[in-house]
């Protein structure tokens, strides 16, 4: 189970002044930032309540699993700290009266009283029965507009090799792993015990491993974690060079039945295309014409590490942002003997669920560095994003669970 670290930070009417160097952020002109807290350990994603508290889970637990974090001098950083429970994992939210948090193996809920800065009562089980296997094991978790609790259930696996991650091995066709992961779960989020695949539903499949889910207009917004090891597995195929620009990162807008074509595909982020998977025939070259699997409707540089989507719906910043889509890269580790990448905050254009222009970076400085040979290299790592009541946005980091809140200073556009 996974640790949630739960933050409270008051809404304000008025932003206060950013920190000198935005907390070591760089940002776009018009935004500002300050540290809302230096380090409250191993940070995942976060969620905010309508009163402005703000709820961190934590991958490891640090004397305490909810860590209760309230600004109360208006000045956006923390001033009230205080500690609950012993759970640890990814996913956290918030419905209702209820803080729902996904550790790897199971889904819960605390009760969370309108007055109390901190949960109540005992753990409630909602859902149990994930296989108990350690890769690609975390439960990230999202309400729908149905009211209904989505959950990530990502694949053990990189692309459903008969061995697996064995130079050559084939793909098991069909893939039993997608039976019970590798996409998208329903359930519902009140009944107790309900145990995984048997009591949910499965609303989207041929995802490898999806961190980053975000609810919006009715539809599931994610981008996908891609497959790793091309030049290793089938090096007659593959150099270290294209390993390190293939696949791209897919980010896929999800309703019923949707498709994203793992692990029988990938998506070629510089040919366009999505080809054939080397297990199961490909490659390099071999087009899918799989026409059940779904394009992305925006593509990232390979093994950027998408950990958080969010697509924005708060109205303090300029109206180009709002309903566009912010998505936090945790960084790379299979792009050597190249550099890795990622490490930073982007934001998509959006109007209606369709993309109006390419990425762009929004938050970078986090790495330390301009060039990182290994995830350890790193200073932070983005990892978890969130809108505050006022509109501005929280960022967490993974290593030191460092947080900012990023806010508009600026004139409107």
């Amino acid at each position: 189970m996974l640790t949630a670290a739960c933050l409270a930070i008051t809404a304000l009417a008025l932003n206060p002044e950013p920190d000198p160097d935005n907390g070591g952020l760089t940002l776009p002109e018009g935004f500002g930032a300050v540290v809302v807290h230096e380090g409250v350990g191993p940070a995942r994603h976060i969620a905010v309540r309508e009163n402005g508290d703000l709820y961190v889970a934590l991958r490891r637990n640090r004397g305490g699993g909810i860590v209760c974090i309230r600004d109360e001098d208006g000045d956006f950083k923390a001033d009230r700290v205080e500690k609950f429970g012993q759970v640890q994992g990814t996913g956290i939210a918030i419905r209702d009266n209820w803080l729902y948090f996904g550790g790897d193996f199971q889904i819960g809920r605390f009760e969370l009283p309108e007055d109390s800065l901190t949960p109540v009562g005992d753990f409630e089980r909602i859902v149990f029965g994930f296989v108990q296997e350690g890769q690609h094991a975390a439960k990230p978790i999202d309400f729908g507009a149905d009211g209904k609790l989505y959950v990530n259930c990502g694949a053990p696996s990189n692309a459903c090799q008969q061995l697996s991650r064995t130079p050559g091995s084939p793909g098991m066709d069909p893939c039993p792993l997608l039976e019970y992961c590798g996409g998208i779960w329903v359930y519902d989020p009140d009944t107790k015990d309900q145990e995984h695949p048997a009591d949910g539903e499965r609303f989207a499949t041929g995802l490898r491993h999806c961190v980053a889910i975000d609810e919006h207009d009715g539809a599931i917004y994610t981008v996908m974690h891609g497959r790793d090891q091309l030049d290793t597995l089938f090096s007659e195929h593959f150099d270290n060079a294209q390993n390190a620009e293939l696949p791209a990162e897919e980010m896929h807008r999800l309703t019923q039945g949707s498709d994203a074509g793992w692990p029988y595909t990938y998506w070629d982020g510089m040919k366009d295309e999505r080809m054939v998977a080397p297990e199961y025939g490909g490659d390099g070259e071999q087009v899918s014409d799989n026409n059940d699997f779904q394009d992305p409707i925006q593509t990232f540089p390979a093994h950027w590490a998408p950990n958080a989507i969010m697509i924005y719906e708060g109205e303090q910043f300029p109206e180009r942002y709002r309903g566009g889509a912010f998505v936090a890269f945790h960084g790379s580790w299979n792009r050597a003997p190249f550099p890795q990448a990622g490490y930073k905050v982007t934001f998509t254009p959006m109007d209606e669920g369709e993309v109006t222009a390419d990425y762009e970076v929004f938050a970078d400085g986090f790495a330390g560095s301009p060039e990182i040979r290994s995830p350890r290299d790193a200073e932070y790592r983005p990892m978890g994003l969130a809108t505050a009541p006022d509109g501005s946005i929280y960022i967490s980091d993974s290593i030191k669970g460092k947080i900012w809140r990023v806010f508009w200073i600026g004139d409107d556009e």
